[in-house]
């Protein structure tokens, strides 16, 4: 019997490594192109900041100079929200900043992840409670149970969290790698006598095959640019939806540029040699901390593999001839 159940064991562990490597194989093929929908959600948000800004010179600044352009979220994750009063305890300035460096700008995913945050310690509960004392019936004390129930409802709570932080390191990270060069393109187009929109238009269109969340925030700042008022505004929006400190220290050179009248590819240069040795400072951190990384796998997985190559010839030599 136990023969037969090691058999089974290593029936499945070869049948997760096949389907583990046809998923590799393919994942490349299947994944679907980002940049079209990409582009056409930003244009779509360039077209509404376009409506907000003629409306604004149409009204002549009437209640406040504002008019909302924030799709509106669905009805009933409105009315939980509201009804829990939850609107605030979970969104506060630092969570909203996070969605935006995620890439969740509008008002129905700001609304999403407060419901998610509400709802999901719920429903997990309520499965985990169904799970272990309705389906499965552990020989465990009813506390050991509920314990579990708890802690699975607990991580329910944490896990938009968790996939915001994710998805913010993602986008960041896809930014950072793709920002020096979209600085050296910035510099050829000022330096050959575009303006600092039609740089920055420019240099969205080509940086898209390289980082589609870099294209995206370009293309949005030459928006904000062309229809903000302030100017600024534009550069300090850019910084707050990144979240990366060389983004914010370009920009910052740029408002400086326009303010005191220095030429902007004098600052232009400097900010991108400066970032690109960031980027090559962090790719050597990197390389410096892969040996202790790779310390507990090749404990784990290499030297197992080497002493049965090595010790197992002898081993069945000495078992064979006693």
């Amino acid at each position: 019997m136990a023969g037969f159940e090691l058999q089974d064991m290593f029936a499945l562990l070869t049948a997760i490594a096949v389907v583990a490597s046809i998923l590799a194989v393919a994942m490349p093929f299947l994944e679907k192109d980002r940049l079209g929908d990409r582009m056409k959600e930003v244009a779509s948000e360039r077209e509404r900041i376009r409506k907000r800004e003629r409306a604004i010179l149409n009204q002549g600044g009437k209640n406040g100079g504002r008019v909302s352009l924030r799709q509106e979220p669905k009805e009933l994750i409105i009315s939980i929200v509201d009804r829990f009063k939850m609107r605030d305890a979970f969104t506060d300035k630092e969570s909203r900043a996070k969605l935006k460096q995620a890439g969740f700008r509008l008002e129905k995913h700001l609304m999403t992840y407060t419901f998610a945050r509400i709802v999901g310690p719920i429903v997990g509960l309520a499965v985990s409670l169904f799970y272990v004392f309705v389906v499965i019936k552990p020989d465990y004390p009813a506390m050991v149970n509920l314990f579990f129930c708890v802690l699975f409802a607990y991580a329910c709570y944490y896990a938009p969290l968790l996939y915001l932080q994710n998805q913010r390191s993602k986008r960041q990270g896809s930014i950072i790698r793709a920002w020096p060069d979209a600085l050296d393109l910035l510099l050829i187009c000022v330096e050959s006598g575009m303006t600092a929109e039609t740089g920055f238009q420019k240099v969205a269109a080509e940086i898209g095959s390289a980082s589609v969340e870099l294209a995206e925030e370009l293309t949005i700042l030459t928006a904000e640019l062309s229809y903000l008022q302030d100017r600024r505004m534009a550069y300090e929006n850019i910084s707050e939806r990144t979240g990366i400190e060389g983004v914010r220290g370009v920009m910052t050179s740029l408002i400086q540029a326009e303010r005191y009248g220095t030429p902007l590819g004098d600052a232009i240069r400097t900010m991108a040699e400066e970032n690109r040795a960031a980027r090559l400072t962090a790719a050597e951190k990197k390389a410096a901390a892969l040996p202790p990384k790779l310390t507990v796998p090749m404990i784990l997985f290499f030297l197992p593999a080497i002493f049965v190559i090595v010790l197992g010839p002898i081993a069945v030599q000495y078992f064979s001839s006693h």
